[in-house]
């Protein structure tokens, strides 16, 4: 009995992979006509590989039928490779014609990702306009930030009652962008607190926190003319232990009785344990965090509560710059653009998917809508 063999894959080609870090070649085909997507008719496909057009060739894979395509990802940049596909059937196997030869190498730019960089000079382009305004001296609108307007009086009621003033970063380490943030805004509160000659108190959880806010606080003393009010002492490092540092912190309120108490930074559990003793003691508490699971205790016990994005904001609210105040409009007015991109593309990939308007349409639509458009478009 003869051997059927199958009929060979056509039109092969091989070609550096695209968009990726290099060492890696793509090879497709057409399917066999053999190829009916049954594993007993065709089993699938053997791809091989060498670097000299008539010999040395060997498998380096195998896919099942019906799959047109392998990612070679075992070659070395800048070296020629040729390859052929062999169908293989459970009766025989045919060969199709040599390709190459092909090297592969590193792309520098992902053409996938062009949206991103268009986004990104977009965006970036609207920062530095808005800070080179602010440079100018216009004067740039910032939405009132109620607790960050709420520190003064917070600071002065605490100095009216005799009281001391207490600030806390929660359980947030060096590397939140959060704690950063909350260091400016114990700046400004330790520059008051200077002022008004009140004591601050700020216990930690993280050593490394505690040696930023200690420097804050002195560079804030020495602003205010008074470097002989700064005492070490009482920046205190307390425990890396949650409830720990909870019980500490409680601790500390339960004895001095603070005026004016400031949670700022990155909290967890301990939120509502830490703002109820404040609660208690008759301080005016004013809050601010990222985590978004505590927002709903903060704003239940405290006074006044910075909610997320303001917590970034208050470097910028606090001492306005013509650097971060550009940045910070540029930023906001890139989140409009992008949430309008989002809103116009959902919309015309609905009304395209119900039909109401074809793609068609829907382009002669915008044309019309951005009428100076029509040279750029062509149309």
């Amino acid at each position: 009995m003869a051997v059927v063999a199958p009929a060979p894959p056509t039109e092969v080609k091989a070609y550096d992979t695209r968009n990726d870090a290099g060492k890696s070649i793509t090879i497709e085909w057409k399917l066999s006509a053999t190829d009916v997507g049954d594993v007993a008719v065709l089993k699938g496909y053997e791809i091989y590989r060498s670097e000299r057009p008539d010999s040395g060739f060997e498998n380096i894979g195998f896919v099942l039928c019906g799959k047109t395509s392998y990612d070679d990802n075992s070659t070395q940049d800048g070296k020629k490779y040729y390859y052929y596909v062999r169908a293989v059937s459970p009766t025989g196997f045919a060969d199709s014609e040599i390709t190459g030869p092909v090297t592969s190498k590193a792309q520098w730019f992902n053409t996938d990702r062009t949206n991103i960089l268009i986004l990104a000079v977009l965006f970036g382009f609207l920062i530095i306009w808005y800070i080179e305004r602010a440079k100018k001296g216009e004067k740039l609108f910032i939405r009132k930030i109620t607790g960050l307007d709420a520190i003064d009086d917070a600071v002065g009621r605490a100095t009216e009652m005799g009281r001391p003033i207490l600030f806390s970063f929660g359980l947030g380490v060096i590397t939140d962008i959060v704690t950063i943030a909350a260091l400016s805004i114990l700046g400004k509160i330790a520059k008051k607190s200077a002022e008004y000659q009140t004591t601050l108190l700020v216990p930690n959880y993280d050593p490394i926190v505690m040696t930023a806010a200690q420097e804050t606080v002195k560079q804030a003393y020495m602003e205010a003319g008074r470097p002989d009010l700064y005492n070490e002492s009482n920046i205190p490092y307390l425990t890396t232990d949650q409830f720990g540092y909870a019980a500490g912190v409680d601790g500390i309120m339960v004895r001095e009785k603070p005026g004016a108490v400031f949670w700022q930074g990155y909290f967890f559990a301990e939120s509502l344990i830490l703002a109820e003793t404040g609660h208690t003691i008759g301080a005016i508490q004013i809050a601010g965090t990222t985590a978004i699971t505590q927002l709903p205790f903060f704003i239940a016990a405290c006074d006044y509560t910075l909610i997320g994005e303001e917590m970034y904001a208050a470097s910028c609210y606090l001492k306005p710059d013509p650097q971060m105040l550009g940045s910070l409009k540029g930023e906001d007015f890139a989140k409009v653009v992008t949430i309008g991109i989002i809103v116009i593309a959902a919309v015309i990939g609905t009304l395209a998917h119900f039909k109401v308007y074809t793609f068609d349409k829907i382009f002669e639509f915008l044309i019309d809508l951005f009428g100076p458009m029509r040279m750029i478009f062509g149309r």
